[in-house]
């Protein structure tokens, strides 16, 4: 890819109606373009590193068995008065009608459907458990959207669904959600804790917020430091290894203000291991047992009788987490955004210098871009006339792990090439591959 041919929409500098670096730096490097108030169009940019977020996501879900399935984002308000939340949910739900006067709504959320979708099909316990998931756009008319995607009206979010015959194996369930969130989480170079949390609106008296730590975070957090050190290495998934896992977590305090209970934590915590600080939820899941399934008749024949299933939800915000990212990782003093590789919008840069009456280190880095695409090594050259200096701060803000510069230091077939954060090194364009590829493994 040339740059000169991108739609990347770069400013010079932050725009003033953003307050929180992510929300800066995505409009800064034409990643996000606001529509109308919370609602952004998503550019190349952001798209791309939205997608690849997506995946990971779905490659987890897919590892603990969860089936996925695509919802859609209208829905009757029929299935939402049998479960009784369509008057409860607040001014938060986008009511409208079709041109035959037909109540719907914006789907902010997917038990009801779900559970429509579960009842009308399955029939016998023999076909549970059942984890059906999706990845769809979801509305929330937030009264006052702001800090861009963080806190917007319009987001793209996972949202997974368990159904199960009892209480038990509904908590294996949980459980397995549990660690496919921490895993997640890890593949994308995030610190996020388990806290206990609120129920909200969704219902239930079991509840896991994933935050991770960030000034900027709307929720304050009360947690034992000694979290940080609990490993999920090595689980199993079954309910043994699944259960000792959540126990470890659980050993230690970590709530978020809703749950907050100021003598219960200073009787918990040592006091030099208290932290009381911001975070930003990047996952949430629900346990709520027969919630949704009683009042809409969601049942499975059990031994020649009735039985309502229990069902649990579980949730990431994909775009949040494009914002949440960011949060933990831009260094806005250098202005250098430092994204893992897995979800970086390119892997490596090719910065020719460039000189008017010489192509000759334009035709190398052509060269050298079709020899990384061939090792499957995502790559932009850019072949614009800006200075070198122009364009490495460039890329360092659009955050591209990996530079190849191909100018005064380059010698014979050896190139400058820098992992972003680290000393350059002249190395030949096989060995640069070599790093690239193990770093992505």
């Amino acid at each position: 890819m040339l740059f000169s041919k991108t739609f990347i929409p770069i400013l010079k500098n932050n725009p003033s109606e953003a307050v929180i670096k992510s929300h800066q730096l995505m409009l800064r490097v034409g990643m996000i373009k606001q529509s109308s108030a919370g609602i952004y169009s998503w550019l190349p940019l952001g798209f791309k590193v939205m997608k690849k977020i997506e995946q990971i996501v779905r490659e987890e879900q897919n590892k603990i068995g969860a089936q996925e399935i695509l919802m859609p984002t209208i829905q009757s308000s029929e299935i939402w008065k049998e479960s009784g939340r369509y008057e409860d949910y607040g001014e938060e739900m986008l009511r409208i009608q079709d041109r035959q006067n037909r109540e719907m709504l914006y789907g902010p959320t997917n038990e009801e459907l779900i559970t429509d979708i579960f009842r009308s099909s399955i029939k016998s316990y023999k076909s549970l458990p059942q984890l059906l998931y999706h990845i769809q756009w979801k509305f929330r008319d937030e009264l006052r959207p702001r800090f861009g995607i963080m806190r917007c009206r319009e987001f793209y979010m996972k949202d997974a669904y368990s159904f199960d015959l009892n209480d038990d194996d509904a908590k294996f369930s949980y459980n397995k959600f549990f660690l496919s969130y921490l895993r997640t989480f890890k593949r994308l170079d995030l610190s996020a804790i388990p806290m206990a949390a609120d129920t909200g609106p969704i219902g239930g008296n079991l509840s896991h917020e994933f935050v991770i730590l960030a000034e900027t975070g709307e929720s304050k957090i009360y947690t034992d430091k000694r979290i940080f050190e609990v490993s999920s290495e090595n689980t199993k998934l079954d309910k043994k290894s699944l259960s000792n896992l959540r126990e470890k977590y659980e050993k230690f305090y970590a709530v978020t203000d809703e749950k907050f209970d100021k003598k219960k934590f200073e009787e918990n915590v040592p006091k030099e291991f208290r932290l009381n600080t911001k975070g930003i939820e990047v996952g949430h899941i629900f346990y709520f047992g027969d919630k949704y399934s009683k009042p809409m008749s969601a049942s499975v024949d059990f031994q020649g009788k009735k039985e309502f299933v229990k069902m649990g939800s579980y949730g990431v915000g994909v775009s949040r987490l494009v914002g949440a990212i960011i949060e933990a990782k831009y260094d806005d003093k250098n202005e250098v955004m430092k994204w893992p590789i897995s979800i970086a919008p390119y892997e490596c840069s090719i910065i020719p210098l460039i000189n008017k009456n010489d192509n000759s280190n334009l035709d190398k880095a052509h060269n050298i871009y079709n020899y990384l695409k061939g090792k499957n090594i995502d790559t932009i050259v850019d072949d614009t006339d800006e200075n070198f200096s122009s364009k490495i701060k460039k890329f360092n803000l659009i955050g591209i792990p990996f530079q190849i510069m191909i100018g005064k230091k380059s010698e014979g077939d050896l190139f400058e090439f820098v992992e972003v954060g680290k000393e350059a090194k002249n190395l030949s364009i096989e060995d640069i591959a070599k790093i690239i590829i193990n770093k992505k493994k």
